[in-house]
């Protein structure tokens, strides 16, 4: 049996996030963790496959990601990748990859040798100087800004962000800071409608909200969340696409659907 696919539909590059943004055409995004799903999720019509650090929670059991390696996110980008998907691949930087420009440089290129097309790191402007290190060697870099799950413990908890003015002003700081030194795109997590709402407006580049509301670029979720397979609390901004479908293609086909005609995240999914 082989996972490798022709493929269905033109790449997702990142100039054409870029352009789909451009466009008003909303990006569907996913995690993925294997070929087997790379290629479900492809032929669903996914616009971006993350290879998550929510590999940790879903796949290993762990209840943050702060566990989660570098050869972890390695094996399941390669994993991913196999699939020959034309999808976007991107794969998370793990905590503690990426504390300087050059550790995040030797782990980015791990990844991308791995298959990456993109790397994923969470962090504003105290960020920016290892994003544009990132760039200038041809690394593509998605940022991550609102809830950081690998801040947890400074955070004291999974909570909403932004909700502050302080807080608010400091998270448009963040995302203007990675977007000018050439993040390509950036995932705001767990912050207020309104304020992600605005957030995108000021932005050039491409937003995926998760618990940010309607108005971003596009959305992401965890996939054991999406198909409702993950024992854990569900949290608020997820919705079960499983329930009343008849596979699980069917139930990506119809997130996928839901996100690029506005009718998901609705209002019981935002802060």
């Amino acid at each position: 049996m082989t996972y490798l696919q022709e493929a269905s539909r033109n790449a997702i590059t990142v100039p054409k996030l870029q352009a789909m943004r451009d466009a008003g055409e909303k990006i569907a995004m996913l995690t993925c963790y294997d070929a087997s799903f790379a290629a479900l999720l492809d032929r669903a019509g996914v616009d971006v496959l993350l290879i998550g650090d929510s590999l940790g929670n879903v796949l290993q059991g762990q209840t943050t990601t702060l566990p989660v390696s570098l050869a972890d996110i390695a094996y399941h980008t390669a994993s991913v990748a196999r699939a020959r998907p034309s999808a976007l691949v991107v794969a998370d930087l793990p905590f503690g990859t990426y504390g300087t420009p050059e550790d995040a440089f030797r782990s980015s290129v791990e990844l991308m040798r791995a298959g990456a097309q993109m790397v994923k790191l969470e962090g504003g402007e105290w960020l920016a100087d290892t994003v544009r290190f990132l760039v200038e060697r041809s690394i593509p870099v998605c940022a991550h800004v609102g809830l950081t799950p690998q801040s947890v413990h400074a955070f004291g908890g999974f909570k909403v962000q932004g909700k502050t003015e302080a807080g608010a002003s400091q998270l448009l700081r963040d995302s203007l800071a990675v977007q000018d030194a050439g993040a390509q795109l950036i995932v705001m997590e767990a912050i207020p409608t309104l304020l992600a709402s605005e957030v995108t407006k000021q932005l050039r580049i491409p937003t995926i909200g998760i618990g940010a509301g309607l108005d971003c670029s596009g959305q992401v979720l965890v996939l054991h969340d999406m198909l409702g397979i993950f024992p854990g609390k569900r949290p608020r901004f997820v919705k079960d696409f499983m329930q009343g479908q008849p596979s699980i293609l069917a139930a990506i086909e119809a997130y996928v659907r839901a996100v690029k005609d506005g009718s998901f995240p609705g209002p019981e999914h935002t802060f």
